[in-house]
């Protein structure tokens, strides 16, 4: 267990000791701040959890990145300079609060999406400039390859990797997932996930969108290797509960797989932003109809009781339920600061079981909206 040691400068933070061995990480604090660089917050290491098998540690809870520099789903189909530098505010507002994990995608903000800019050039920019500061930053950096139909092979995943790599100005990530299940090729997509562990181009690989079966075969085909699978990425919150129903979560429960959570709070259903008076806009408001929202509030109004007993938003409280299911890191999309310092607000704390079972009960009356098309393939 890492110990928490306290210094005290010109400003008060708490760092950890790591497996480095003892006081190295002391040592460069306290060089650093003799020689006038900037230390950034630490994150410590009982808010980590191990993704799946692997050796890689992330936060309890992970930041989504897709809205940064999408102008076709999200922010009002524009993108403008307010809008980037609220995005920085919600990363380094993140950080500030401990949670250090973002997951992004070759294809969000990109040409291809329609997008504005690349939320990986983005996100890569953001980083530069935060190292610039805090030289010893820790920033876990997860990313995606999209299984288009002209896209063959396993090397198709490597040029990809390498793409993705250059906008985000790094050498390697974290974390990188096939982000659908391909029409066709996904063993050598699967392959290419081996390869680019073995090039040293990634620590951990993992998939999204995969059903059972999919992800049963996945996890068989890098065991050979032995690789392991270390996350499945899907659609999963309190009123989007297919990943239990399909068998998913019992599979990655029993494969030892991190289920990462997207669209946690329902694109902000569960917040309690939006009612049947204001719906919300764009694309999402033909999903979260005000009939839809309607039948949402009964549950809406339990959440925010039972968030006042905590001093914790609607918001919180279902981002909390997911993490009590056990094996889930949710990630929700931050758009700025306010925003990202709420989501860190969800860890550290727990509902109780019956709080749990209870929240369960009502969202199982909502008949749950659309997913993602692929997860029942």
């Amino acid at each position: 267990m890492a110990m928490a040691t306290h210094f005290t400068f010109p400003f008060n933070y708490v760092v950890s000791e790591g497996s480095r061995g003892r006081g190295s990480f002391v040592h460069k604090l306290v060089r650093a701040v003799a020689s006038g660089d900037s230390v950034a917050p630490a994150t410590s290491e009982e808010s980590k959890v191990k993704l799946g098998g692997s050796d890689l540690k992330v936060t309890k809870l992970g930041i989504g990145v897709w809205s940064w520099g999408d102008n076709s789903y999200w922010n009002d189909f524009q993108w403008d300079d307010r809008k980037l530098k609220a995005a920085k505010g919600a990363f380094d507002t993140s950080l500030d609060n401990g949670i250090d994990f973002f997951d992004t995608a070759e294809v969000y903000g990109s040409k291809f999406s329609l997008g504005a800019i690349s939320s990986e050039t983005l996100l890569g920019r953001f980083i530069r400039e935060r190292k610039e500061r805090y030289p010893g930053a820790e920033i876990s950096v997860a990313t995606k390859f999209a299984a288009l139909p002209w896209r063959l092979g396993r090397e198709s995943v490597i040029t990809a990797l390498k793409d993705s790599l250059s906008r985000l100005e790094l050498s390697s990530v974290d974390l990188y997932q096939l982000h659908w299940p391909g029409l066709w090729g996904n063993e050598g997509y699967l392959d290419g996930l081996g390869d680019a562990v073995e090039q040293g181009l990634v620590k951990a690989v993992g998939v999204s969108n995969y059903s059972e079966k999919r992800l049963r075969d996945a996890y068989e085909r890098l065991k050979k290797r032995g690789i392991p699978l270390a996350s499945n990425q899907v659609n999963y919150s309190l009123i989007y509960r297919a990943p239990e129903q399909t068998g998913v979560k019992a599979a990655c429960d029993e494969l030892g797989v991190t289920l990462i959570a997207y669209s946690p709070i329902a694109q902000g259903a569960l917040t309690g932003k939006y009612t049947p008076e204001n719906p919300p806009s764009g694309p999402r408001g033909r999903i979260y109809t005000r009939e839809f929202l309607t039948k949402l509030q009964p549950l809406l109004n339990r959440i925010k009781q039972i968030g006042e007993n905590y001093s914790k938003t609607p918001t919180q409280v279902a981002l909390n339920w997911l993490v009590a299911q056990g094996n889930v890191i949710p990630i929700p999309g931050a758009k700025n600061a306010e925003q990202a310092k709420e989501f860190a607000g969800a860890i550290g704390w727990s509902l109780t079981d019956n709080e749990v079972s209870e929240l369960r009960s009502l969202a199982s009356e909502i008949k749950p909206v659309i997913g993602f098309p692929v997860e029942y393939l």
